[in-house]
Order: C-alpha cells, then sequence, then structure tokens
C-alpha cells in the first residue's frame, strides 16, 4: 500500500479478538500504528495483543459490552491514556440475526441486533468524535454489510441495523468533514469468519425461506484479511478525499 500515514497512530478497534476486526488490528500493527484490541472476549483480546507485541508492535487490551456506555468510556480512556488520543476508530463488532422476517422478530432478537449493531458504534462515535475535533482530524471505518444496500441478504433485524451503520457514517461525514474528520464503511459480502455462529436458524421459517433464494448470487466468501485491507485503505492517507462512502467488499455481489 506504501505510506499509508498510520505509524505511530492510535487505532481502535472492536470486536477485534476475531474473524474482520482481529486481521484488521493485526495489519493496522503492521503498518505502525498503537492499537487498542476491543472485544467481549477477554482471551480472544489477549491474543491478538500477544501476537501484535511478538511482532514487534504495540497494542493494549479494554473488554466489555460496547453497547454499555460505561464500557465505550472506558475503551476511549483507555486510548486516550495509552496513546495520547484516537486517530482512528474502526466500528467493526457485530451479531447476526436469525435470518427472521418482520412479522417473525421477537422483541429480544430486535434489541440485541440493534443494540450490538448499531447502538454501540453510535455510542463509541460520538465519544470519540471531540478527541477528533480537537485534534482536527481523524478517520471512522465501520463494518456494514452487504445487507446494508438490499433486503435479501440477512433478516429484518440485522438488515436495518446495517442500514443504520450507513446512515451513521453518511451523517458523520457530511456534519465533521470540515473538521478534518472522515467517515467510511465497508460492505462485506460473505466472509469466512464465525459471526454466524450458535445462531439458530430455522431454514423452514418464512424469512430463511426467502433470503436463501438469493444467496447463490454471493460468490466467493472472502478472507478476513481482505475485509481488514479495505479497512487499513479507508482509514490510510490514501484516502484522503474518500468521505461519507460505502465499499462493496463482497466478490462483486453488489453488481449482481
Amino acid at each position: 500500500m506504501g505510506d499509508t500515514g498510520l505509524s505511530g497512530k492510535s487505532v481502535v478497534v472492536t470486536g477485534a479478538a476475531s474473524g474482520i476486526g482481529r486481521a484488521a488490528a493485526l495489519r493496522f500493527a503492521e503498518e505502525g500504528a498503537k492499537v487498542v484490541v476491543a472485544d467481549l472476549n477477554a482471551a480472544g483480546a489477549k491474543d491478538v495483543v500477544d501476537a501484535i507485541e511478538s511482532a514487534g508492535g504495540t497494542a493494549v487490551a479494554v473488554t466489555g459490552d460496547l453497547s454499555d456506555r460505561a464500557v465505550v468510556d472506558g475503551v476511549v480512556a483507555g486510548a486516550v491514556d495509552a496513546f495520547g488520543g484516537i486517530d482512528v476508530l474502526v466500528n467493526n463488532a457485530g451479531v447476526m440475526d436469525s435470518m427472521s422476517a418482520t412479522a417473525d422478530v421477537t422483541d429480544d432478537e430486535w434489541e440485541r441486533v440493534l443494540r450490538i449493531n448499531l447502538t454501540a458504534p453510535f455510542l463509541l462515535t460520538r465519544a470519540v468524535l471531540p478527541h477528533m475535533v480537537a485534534a482536527g482530524s481523524g478517520a471512522i471505518v465501520s463494518t456494514a454489510s452487504e445487507a446494508s444496500v438490499r433486503g435479501s441478504a440477512a433478516g429484518t433485524a440485522y438488515t436495518v441495523s446495517k442500514h443504520g451503520v450507513l446512515g451513521l457514517t453518511r451523517s458523520v461525514a457530511v456534519m465533521y468533514r470540515d473538521q478534518g474528520i472522515r467517515a467510511n464503511a465497508i460492505a462485506p459480502g460473505g466472509t469466512l469468519t464465525d459471526i454466524a455462529t450458535g445462531v439458530d436458524i430455522d431454514q423452514d421459517a418464512h424469512g430463511p425461506a426467502v433470503v436463501g433464494r438469493y444467496m447463490s448470487n454471493m460468490g466467493r466468501l472472502s478472507a478476513p484479511e481482505e475485509q481488514a485491507a479495505a479497512i487499513v485503505y479507508l482509514a490510510s492517507d490514501a484516502a484522503s478525499s474518500v468521505n461519507g462512502v460505502v465499499l462493496p467488499v463482497d466478490n462483486g455481489w453488489a453488481a449482481v
């Protein structure tokens, strides 16, 4: 990628214990950034920090539920205390729904998916913005989804949450571009992660039956490292005039 301008920068990556978040944290560290590895999984977060430090990089772990404002405040304070500020925020943590159609979505599923996929990125973005505004620069990259741009890639709760991530991204881009802050998102297609682990999907239910008709258009699954490369690009100086965009990383699924 050449000189990304990320060396010495302070980067917060959420959902960084596994999958896309882990790959992004490792990639930022390779670029010389100092990384806050944020995740609910304490052991996984520690493993990522250990991997970064073993390679000569700098990282700290912060664990907790990122939809809890107290945890968010702790993540931001930890980054500022450890690294002096926050230059990049990667809103990556997320959960999948059960592909439920609207009439079948339970209150618990709706609240859980929206809380983790949309409320948490909002809380984190709101918390880092004063630090970025004070510095006169900053980059926010969020992991949206193919479900952000269509209604046939997930259930209702997940689709709504990921459409919301794009709304948050575009609003921040417009509101804060004059303060030197950029906000962008990637829209992964099928990716080899464990996001669906433990999700109970009834393939005979209305939602999965309908969505299943369109999944053949997905194409090959991406590696987490392919998604991470796009995240790092959007956070880097190479994308210095890229603001308010959603970048599909989906092997052409969005073009079908």
